[in-house]
């Protein structure tokens, strides 16, 4: 009996979902939930003899789910793999090949740039092979990362402490951080002072300046440096000398890359770089959209690339007149140059409908699909617009050998600023002053002059956003190793996040000294930028991967054997808590576990007393006011109780919130659905009633 479908493998259940939709029964689509072949942990698993060959295994968990893939692929007349359109995605495809014995040459490679039905059912329709090159690539950076950890996590653990770990990529980003904190203990601040005086105008406009000579003086390093100028700007009077009028054009920038997104999310959304991609991965998916079903609402959120389509650049040059107006459109459209590093395998991220505006659908999402949504859409519809224009001034206020000045700007024209305006971080922050009305020789009287005493300021401490502009700029890693990276250096407890802001540990301090004394090049900028543009060459061909890693691993390997003689044992201090151990009193200590920090006693072994860290939740107990901490159970299942237990006996499986239902006025607790969507939802059976809960602000603190 012939067959009647054909199937499909991809990664997710739900793009399997989504997809599934567009496709129709004569389509069964399976999810293979990632990769299903690794190579394996309990040992390297790279015949380092044998040219690099990686062993692959079965991952552990994947078996009833190939089972599942095999048993359909039987039945199929036709099998699509259909992974993610990036290396990591051709390798997962290739292994599937491998694993159900398809040919790799066949015709069967499908990519999905974005998920709707347009796009789903003309991929289907344009199959290749898979993409060895690609494929290749991919094994290079996975034997590479595999050589590295597995060779020098061993002298870690031996020398300074279990559950340590280095990396191409973790190593690089931690020696950053580490080097800015020491730039910023050895910064010497050098004083400075800065003078202003207003002024009224003929007009009677109070004008503000700011001082920018005296004589020969153009710095005021000292109080007297100040008080002179002070002094000779109330002792005299001042005129307009001089006035400049000119026009700024502010362009727009770029549709997102990865990098972008992720550091446009940490600025304006306060999302950390993992959090933004498991957002942007649940838009790319798809949303169940009330009216159309399933939808896949951007296009794929890994690349590097600033390029768009032409279909995708005049859909928005048609919506832009029709909603914001004729004059909001260039004549031509804007096209962006994307960096020279960059593969440009496929589009920025956009919308993948630019007529779905964000408030319109705001109702299927959550808050945070929702935000991260509006900043895709706004930050595509503006890249496509006019610059915008403004006005601006320059105008020097002269009188007794005092030169001050007076700057301005107005917009002329808004552009492209009415949709959306780049997020800065702190040091790019632009200061912006009023449009005052100035003509040359206008007399000024002086209202008041001060003078305020500044100190330098070291360079300021990498957040999230910064650190992935830094890596991208030197070349270190790819859009898709960003968040991991960061979140593996700060479960290591290489780095820790306070106030947004990267600090390391003294723990990272050790570690990176230890990588830059033994293994300079894993640390080095410069090398792992060129080994990132190595493994660029093997995906277009150029290079074998072979010959990429057996270059690298010759000079490793002695590297290695020079390491595990020379380093001596490191004794890393525990940080010491103000918690008391309650079986023999010492004061604990922090440690880092499997799944974080806690408490434990410093006597180990003599006292093996240990405590998870208490983390309270900004709610007090409902019952008795005291606070309410986050515990886990024995089976490792988390709920919520008093401090006060077992005076209080409050206990609750859902996180407790001080909000009162607006209904019935009993209490409310914080619940997550499969989208991400956040809720508070009474605990009253017969009310039930539920809140869409404002997930912006973090609630919680570790004590």
């Amino acid at each position: 009996m012939a067959s009647t479908y054909k199937l499909v493998i991809v990664e997710s259940p739900a793009k399997a979902h989504t997809i599934g939709k567009f496709l129709g029964r004569t389509y069964k689509v399976e999810p293979s939930h990632g990769h299903v072949r690794d190579l394996p942990k309990s040992q390297i698993g790279v015949d380092i003899e044998n040219g690099f060959e990686p062993k692959y295994i079965t991952i552990r968990g994947r078996g009833d789910i190939l089972d599942r893939i095999r048993k359909e692929a039987k039945g199929a007349s036709k099998i699509f793999l259909a992974t993610d359109p990036d290396r990591e995605g051709e390798a997962i495809s290739w292994h599937l090949a491998n694993v159900l014995g398809i040919d790799p040459s066949e015709v069967n490679r499908v990519e999905f740039f974005e998920i709707t039905d347009k796009a789903v059912k003309s991929a289907i329709k344009s199959p290749r092979q898979i993409d060895m090159d690609l494929v290749n690539a991919q094994q290079a950076r996975r034997v590479l990362d595999r050589l590295v950890g597995y060779k020098i996590s061993p002298l870690l653990w031996a020398k300074v402490r279990k559950g340590l770990s280095a990396g191409r990529v973790q190593s690089v980003a931690t020696a950053m951080i580490c080097d800015r904190e020491h730039e910023i203990d050895a910064f010497i601040p050098e004083e400075y002072w800065t003078v202003q005086a207003d002024f009224k105008t003929e007009t009677g406009e109070k004008l503000n300046t700011r001082f920018v000579s005296f004589g020969e003086r153009t710095e005021l390093r000292s109080r007297d440096d100040a008080e002179a100028v002070t002094n000779a700007i109330r002792s005299t009077s001042f005129s307009v000398s001089d006035v400049r009028l000119a026009e700024r054009r502010k362009y727009p920038a770029a549709p997102f890359t990865t990098s972008n997104l992720q550091q446009e999310a940490s600025r304006k959304l306060g999302f950390t770089t993992a959090k933004t991609m498991q957002i942007a991965q649940q838009l790319y998916e798809g949303v169940e959209l009330a009216g159309e079903g399933t939808q896949g609402l951007v296009t794929y959120i890994r690349t590097d690339s600033t390029r768009v389509s032409d279909e995708a650049v005049a859909a928005v040059r048609e919506m832009i007149p029709r909603v914001y107006g004729a004059e909001y459109l260039p004549e031509q459209p804007n096209v962006y140059k994307s960096r020279k590093s960059a593969q440009d395998a496929h589009e920025a991220i956009r919308p993948t409908d630019v007529n779905r505006h964000p408030d319109a659908i705001k109702g299927s999402q959550s808050k945070d699909q929702y935000k991260l949504y509006k900043l895709v859409w706004a930050r595509f519809v503006s890249s496509q617009m006019q610059p915008a224009v403004f006005d601006t001034l320059s105008a020097d206020i002269t009188g007794g050998g005092v030169l001050m000045r007076a700057s301005g700007s107005r917009v002329q024209f808004p552009g492209f600023t009415t949709v959306y305006e780049e997020g800065q971080d702190d040091e790019q922050a632009e200061e912006s002053f009023g449009m005052p009305n100035l003509t040359a020789g206008g007399t000024l009287t002086l209202i008041d002059t001060s003078g305020e005493q500044k100190f330098t300021a070291p360079p300021p401490r990498y957040t999230e956003a910064s650190l992935v502009r830094a890596l991208e700029e030197k070349g270190i890693g790819r859009p898709s190793t960003y968040a991991p990276t960061i979140t593996t250096i700060m479960a290591r407890g290489y780095i820790s996040r306070e106030s947004k802001r990267l600090f390391p540990t003294e723990l990272g301090m050790v570690i990176t000294d230890m990588m830059k004394e033994y293994f300079p090049d894993i640390v080095d900028i410069q090398f792992t930028a060129d080994m990132e543009q190595q493994l660029d060459e093997v995906e277009e061909g150029e290079i074998d991967w072979h010959k990429v890693v057996a270059d690298f691993y010759e000079p490793f390997k002695h590297t290695l054997e020079k390491a595990e003689t020379e380093i001596e044992k490191v004794e890393v201090e525990d940080e010491v808590s103000d918690v008391a151990c309650d079986k023999c009193g010492a004061m604990m200590v922090y440690k880092q576990g499997r799944y974080g920090r806690f408490l434990a006693c410093p006597n180990f072994p003599a006292c093996r007393n240990t405590k998870p860290l208490l983390k309270y939740i900004d709610t007090p107990c409902p019952d008795c006011g005291a606070r309410i901490i986050e515990r886990v159970s024995h089976k490792g299942r988390k709920f919520f109780g008093c401090e006060r237990y077992p005076d209080c006996a409050f206990v609750s499986w859902d996180q407790p919130v001080t909000e009162k239902c607006p209904q019935c006025g009993g209490r409310m607790v914080l619940k997550r659905g499969r989208k991400g969507e956040v809720w508070h939802v009474c605990v009253d059976e017969k009310c039930r009633t539920r809140v869409e809960a404002d997930t912006s602000a973090g609630a919680e603190s570790d004590e």
